[in-house]
């Protein structure tokens, strides 16, 4: 059974930093697709970023130049640097593990950006 734990979500004023961590317990972590996704209330859940196996990166247009995602392939564990944060990124933040077709996700961590 896979289960991810995301935390470092909390209150940021605009342009400020936070990071996000994402905690695997399997031992497939390594050989995984990874992501970051986050939703607002009413709307669907968005690709926000994610990481393959291999390193490969890809972000949502929103959070180019401003968020960067990367693996410890040693703890088991994702991060997501959110720089220069926006009111407009503020969002429940849901960590995302993709293997052998199955998706899975932690229960999530909120990011609220506000002055």
């Amino acid at each position: 059974q896979v289960q991810l734990v995301e935390s470092g979500g909390g209150l940021v004023q605009p342009g400020g930093s936070l990071r996000l961590s994402c905690a695997a317990s399997t031992n497939i972590f390594s050989i995984a697709a990874m992501g970051w996704y986050r939703q607002t209330p009413g709307k669907q859940r968005e690709l926000v970023a994610r990481i393959g196996s291999g390193g490969s990166t890809e972000y949502a247009d929103s959070v180019k130049d401003r968020f960067t995602i990367s693996r410890d392939n040693v703890r088991n564990t994702m991060y997501l640097q959110m720089n220069m944060l926006k009111p407009e990124d503020t969002a429940v933040y849901f960590c995302n593990l993709y293997m052998a077709l199955r998706n899975y996700w932690g229960r999530g961590t909120q990011v609220t950006v506000s002055s």
